[in-house]
């Protein structure tokens, strides 16, 4: 009995934490997507706020049925659970296979989208902070190189565009100083039409791409490790679920089961 409450318990809080974290990425989602007021974007794969709305929905939705399954005993909810988890399991592992097995396909796809993000830039807030951010963190502009930015409805570089930005970049592609104290956000203006040779000391000119591949194999451990850990944590879960759902179905048996009298003499 006490084994039974044990893995009740354990199961509930595991739901729970993923639960109460599902609901913080629906706030988030929903508080990004009411600032952006109406925006046009609204792909999974170009808009973060769509994105967490999505994985906070589905992760609330399938700890909901953990946690009220495991609490109440639900039998119907424990297997829909654990279902769930297991075609999860089944996917992100297949997933990772795959994008081994394809790996030039797999980055193929990613300049694909890196570079539709870019012609997005200004369309959506949350997008152009994270490309800032990202640019900024590795030093980078563009996808496979500063001149993508010419794509951009904002920075494409020809007569006919009356932006201020024209011929541009924006200010995350630029070499900061660590000494200055005002950052001077025009920095990338008229980048395109300059030489090579002339920017390089002022706007980093390789794209984030590459960086971000070379950043993900010299920290192949730390993305190993959370990545076999979340895992270990699923499977962690699967067999909890599975050991509450035999126990339930034990004592039901029992409970089925025909009391035998004695025979009298």
């Amino acid at each position: 009995m006490k084994a039974y409450k044990g893995i009740k318990y354990t199961l509930f809080a595991c739901c729970y934490i993923f639960w109460v974290a599902s609901g913080v990425l629906i706030t988030v989602g929903i508080y990004a997507k009411v600032a952006k007021e109406n925006d046009v974007v609204d792909t999974l794969a170009t808009d973060p706020a769509l994105l967490l709305l999505t994985v906070g929905s589905l992760m609330c939705i399938i700890t909901f049925l953990g946690c009220f399954g495991a609490l109440r005993d639900v039998i119907i909810l424990l297997k829909m659970f654990l279902g769930i988890l297991l075609v999860v399991l089944i996917l992100q592992m297949a997933a990772a296979v795959l994008g081994f097995l394809f790996s030039e396909m797999v980055l193929q796809r990613a300049d694909s989208l890196m570079k539709k993000a870019i012609v997005q830039y200004r369309e959506d807030m949350d997008l152009e902070n994270i490309i800032d951010f990202v640019q900024k963190k590795f030093m980078c502009c563009g996808v496979d190189y500063y001149s993508d930015w010419s794509q951009n409805e904002y920075f494409n570089c020809s007569e006919k565009n009356p932006s201020l930005e024209a011929c541009g970049v924006p200010f995350s592609c630029c070499v900061r100083n660590p000494n200055e104290t005002v950052f001077n956000t025009m920095c990338g203006f008229e980048t395109q039409r300059k030489k090579e040779s002339s920017i390089k000391e002022h706007v980093h000119i390789n794209g984030c791409l590459d960086k971000i591949v070379v950043w993900g194999q010299q920290n192949l451990l730390l993305i190993g490790g959370i990545s076999i850990s979340l895992l270990c944590l699923e499977i962690f879960m699967i067999v909890l679920a599975a050991a509450q759902l035999d126990q339930i179905q034990k004592v039901q048996q029992k409970r089925k089961k025909p009391s035998v009298r004695p025979n009298r003499t």
